[in-house]
């Protein structure tokens, strides 16, 4: 689930257990009593869970209380509450749970009341819906979350296998990498929920306006999240521009994209990237130099190989891979020396002294690196303009951040693109089967091509980019200009797309540059004809059976 699972151990040694979704409930509970955990538990869970087997303590004989109020009352309660926020080394916490008789809980699995699905059910009823809002749910979710130092919270049911197989490898104890990223799962699930609930009562018109002033001297803003939820009121003023207001905690930049623009920065707590990337010489960031940078970035991140990138307007105009740094770095630069003016450099490994020598002989915007010896320092920091940035690099299994992108009236969100291509994914679809060092540079190519605008062709060879064609309406455009702009002979290349072909022209207009494989997704109800077209030209083909596209 995580990196680093041996460190700070806690082990599991009573959970409270009550959910909504009974999924796999059963036998997660009976991997807990593996462990001899007492489990504390609500309800219809209780009588699910004893009826499979399991153990169970009433959670009203740890409350004292009986459940009431239709369920409505059963989890709010100091005895339960104190168990999971208490903080197991503060001293006066402790003492306070000794005396008033608060046992620690551990492990806190809780999924919430249906609500989207009752409110999307045919007929429903505001007081149906309402009966739909959980309490106690989310508030025992966010306790546990909150001290996730001490307590591991899931309240998702697809979590259970993962960490059941810690618990295994552990002999009962969860790491703190992985109580703190069940944590962020368990905010994103509140925080959701608490967003369809209020975009529901919203759209009943439930909510009252009685006492709102007259819309000559107010206005509606929406939520930073989405714009569905209006619910704060601004005056009316204030809502033409209000830029410092806006941006409150947030890191102030000089200006946006333009200079008329105005732009701020929000990190995500202390989590790997660019966000959070620190400045170890030159000028401050610029919105620009950070989404340009945060590009090279993820490029090079996708490289198990020593790699570098140079990037311009997020576009890679070369990279390479290398023995050293400086090897990679002067394999990106050969690319298209014009335009790596002016560009941002990114490397996966520790820039030394060498490949700082050859960084400043061109002017750069913005290095990134995970390191750089004191000598490379030394070096980069005496170019004033130059900007050089220190990062680390998320490990695909703990990305958790969705990606948003904001649209007129509302905003998009996606999962991140961290799909990887395996060499046994690779289907052969020509008569000619490709080479070994064909295999290594479609590979190549294909890792590049997965971070250029679509429309997206790359021309590869021996671990460097030869030639690179972005951003165009027709995949045969991007063919031809990836050609046109290559500086390095393309004789002997790969090339790879992001995209299927739609038709044969782009084969065989790659064909007269003198290409020798190509690397695509495949799909197109023209394959055989492009498949075809690949074995006149006697080059050797292979499907990925993945897109992606870059917009």
């Amino acid at each position: 689930m995580t990196k680093n699972n041996n460190l700070g151990l806690r082990a599991i040694r009573r959970a409270l257990i009550s959910v909504s979704d009974k999924t796999g409930i059963v036998e997660f509970a009976r991997t807990l009593k593996e462990f001899n955990v007492e489990i504390i538990s609500t309800g219809g869970t209780a009588k699910v869970l004893r009826e499979g087997g399991v153990e169970v303590r009433d959670i009203s004989d740890v409350t004292g209380f009986p459940e009431m109020m239709d369920g409505r009352v059963k989890t709010l309660h100091p005895r339960i509450h104190g168990g999971l926020l208490g903080v197991r080394d503060n001293a006066e916490h402790s003492s306070a749970m000794q005396e008033h008789g608060i046992e620690p809980i551990d492990m806190v699995v809780v999924n919430l009341y249906p609500f989207e699905h009752a409110v999307e059910r045919e007929g429903a009823t505001l007081e149906e819906a309402i009966e739909q809002i959980d309490i106690g749910g989310p508030a025992m979710i966010r306790s546990s979350a909150k001290n996730f130092n001490d307590v591991a919270v899931i309240a998702f049911p697809e979590f259970y296998q993962e960490v059941s197989i810690e618990l295994q490898n552990n002999r009962g104890a969860l790491s703190l990498s992985t109580r703190k990223y069940l944590a962020v799962q368990a905010f994103f699930r509140t925080s959701n929920y608490d967003r369809h609930i209020a975009h529901y009562l919203h759209s009943t018109n439930q909510v009252t306006t009685e006492n709102r002033q007259s819309d000559a001297s107010f206005c509606e803003v929406g939520s930073s999240i989405t714009t569905e939820f209006q619910v704060t009121l601004i005056p009316r003023t204030e809502c033409l521009f209000n830029f410092d207001e806006i941006v409150g905690d947030g890191i102030v930049l000089r200006y946006g994209e333009n200079p008329h623009q105005r732009a701020g920065l929000y990190p995500w707590g202390d989590a790997d990237g660019i966000a959070n990337a620190e400045l170890l010489g030159g000028k401050e960031m610029s919105f620009n130099n950070y989404v340009d940078t945060d590009a090279a970035w993820q490029l090079v991140c996708d490289f198990e190989e020593t790699a570098c990138a140079i990037i311009k307007h997020t576009n890679p105009a070369g990279v390479g891979s290398g023995a050293t740094p400086a090897e990679a770095y002067q394999k990106a630069l050969a690319t298209d020396r014009l335009s790596a003016f002016g560009g941002i450099v990114a490397f996966n490994r520790t820039v030394d002294e060498d490949t700082a020598r050859a960084l400043i002989e061109i002017f750069t915007e913005v290095i990134v690196a995970p390191g750089y010896t004191d000598q490379a320092l030394t070096i980069l920091r005496a170019k004033k303009n130059l900007r050089v940035l220190r990062a680390s690099a998320a490990d695909a299994a703990d990305i958790v951040v969705l990606e948003s992108r904001q649209i007129s009236g509302g905003m998009l969100v996606q999962t991140p693109d961290t799909h990887q291509l395996r060499r046994e994914d690779l289907r052969v679809v020509s008569k000619r089967q490709p080479t070994e060092d064909e295999i290594r540079s479609l590979l190549f190519a294909w890792t590049v091509c997965k971070h250029t605008k679509s429309n997206a062709i790359v021309y590869a060879r021996d671990g460097q980019t030869v030639g690179v064609g972005a951003g165009q309406m027709s995949r045969v455009d991007s063919v031809k200009i990836g050609a046109m702009r290559a500086q390095l002979p393309l004789t002997g290349s790969v090339l790879a797309s992001d995209a299927f072909f739609p038709f044969r022209d782009g084969i065989d207009e790659a064909a007269k540059h003198g290409i020798t494989a190509v690397i695509q997704p495949g799909g197109s109800v023209r394959d055989d004809e492009v498949i075809a077209a690949a074995n006149e030209h006697d080059l050797a083909m292979v499907f990925t059976g993945v897109r992606h596209f870059k917009h």
